[in-house]
């Protein structure tokens, strides 16, 4: 009976300290931080330079500075956005839907403990870095998401109706679904939609939003000049820092210095060199030549698919989908985008859009809870097929959203200041019409 009392007080003794303990603030780790700090350089140097060269590249020569201004451009305006009220949106705890505005200008950030995502919800979620570390590393998403979409329209749209459609389209179309899928209590995150790095976030998102950009705005004029890419070096240049700043965008979305991370950029790479080679080998075999743009949009295209897949595969479920994800953006890009008379100018859709949606339907296929520690997170290979339709719904909405979404700021932006340039400017080139400058080769 003493022994059962002693016991007994012993642990209400130990209850408050128990629950003091469970509020006490999480100390940050040194080293998740920096794998971090250096992650969200990565994903930066994806936009600038690394975007804005691959895109540079593939214009003709009279566009070359309008494209590149746009990616800049693009990711000025967006991290002031961000930091003013995208965030906050984004990852404030808010409802299921979108986040509040308790993080506007950034309020109420403390740099001297981890984060917790969702603190004081239910489903919180606690990191080993400061907030605004993370705040930065998901600016670097937002940033690199519209600047994707500047590929479907490039050539003929106003610098002044891209500026205000990409601070409209960030706030009103961007946040509200990385809340759904990222934050833990957005209702695709609770509904089990599996998105590691932005499959569905930023790649279905920015080829959605592409493609009804291009078919809102139209077709570029064809009739004095072709519209081959000015300089293709340029573009192999852009692809290889897209491709090394991919880790920190795969690897970084762990969030921590761990195996994790560790495997997320060990299928990372082989996925975009399996994609880069089948692109390469169905257009050997279909065209008669393996041409250099074809091997490195292979090599992006392989990359955009492991990215939802990226933290819940191993490699040879990342070989199969780099394998599968190659010839399927290349057909997308090429023979069915001619067959429905596209003009989607750097195959923002057929890279982006269809990449992202096979890749979430992969990583339904692919996932294991063995990779992801987590066992609700497994795929039809490791006996939940039923994650398949979680990941179509996931799409779904997406798609649903960001299609309305579009439409609706094209149409406004149109009706305020109009989309695109005159004819004239359009055949003279955007550089010395929009930007006073121009190449001098």
């Amino acid at each position: 009976m003493r022994l059962l009392i002693g016991l007994f007080l012993s642990v209400a003794l130990l209850l408050p300290a128990l629950a003091h303990a469970a509020d006490a603030p999480i100390p940050i780790n040194s080293g998740d931080t920096a794998w971090m700090l250096t992650s969200t350089a990565l994903v930066l140097l994806m936009t600038i330079p690394g975007l804005a060269v691959f895109y540079g590249g593939m214009v003709r020569r009279h566009n070359v500075l309008s494209t590149v201004m746009q990616s800049f451009a693009t990711a000025c305006l967006v991290a002031v956005l961000w930091a003013i009220v995208g965030y906050s949106l984004a990852f404030a705890n808010g409802n299921e839907y979108v986040g509040g505005l308790s993080r506007f200008l950034l309020n109420g950030m403390d740099i001297n403990n981890a984060f917790v995502i969702g603190a004081g919800t239910p489903n919180a979620s606690a990191m080993t870095i400061p907030e605004p570390l993370y705040m930065m590393y998901q600016m670097t998403f937002a940033i690199i998401t519209p600047a994707l979409v500047a590929g479907a329209f490039c050539d003929r749209i106003k610098f002044s109706a891209m500026l205000l459609f990409m601070a409209l389209w960030s706030l009103v179309v961007y946040a509200p679904i990385a809340h759904w899928v990222w934050h833990p209590n957005g209702f695709l995150a609770t509904a089990g939609v599996l998105d590691f790095a932005g499959g569905t976030v930023v790649h279905i998102n920015a080829g959605v939003a592409g493609l009804i950009a291009a078919i809102y705005i139209g077709k570029r004029l064809r009739s004095e000049e072709n519209y081959a890419p000015h300089n293709p070096a340029y573009s192999v240049v852009g692809a290889s820092l897209l491709w090394v700043g991919w880790f920190g965008f795969n690897a970084g979305s762990a969030g921590a210095a761990n195996g994790r991370a560790a495997m997320a950029m060990t299928v990372t790479m082989i996925a975009a060199a399996a994609a880069a080679l089948a692109w390469m080998i169905v257009e050997w075999s279909l065209r008669g030549k393996p041409s250099v743009l074809g091997i490195i949009t292979g090599a992006i295209a392989g990359l955009v698919v492991i990215t939802p897949a990226s933290g819940f595969v191993d490699a040879s479920g990342a070989l199969i989908i780099g394998l599968l994800g190659g010839p399927a953006c290349y057909l997308s890009a090429t023979y069915i985008k001619e067959h429905v008379s596209l003009d989607d100018s750097l195959d923002c859709f057929g890279v982006h859009g269809v990449g992202g949606m096979l890749g979430a339907i992969l990583t339904g296929v692919f996932a294991k809870a063995s990779i992801s520690g987590v066992a609700s997170q497994a795929g039809a290979i490791d006996g939940n097929p039923h994650q398949i339709i979680v990941q179509l719904v996931g799409m779904a909405w997406t798609i649903g959203w960001c299609a309305i979404g579009t439409l609706i700021i094209l149409f406004v932006v149109d009706k305020l200041i109009g989309l695109r340039v005159s004819e004239e400017i359009e055949r003279e080139g955007l550089d010395r019409a929009l930007h006073g400058e121009q190449l001098r080769l």
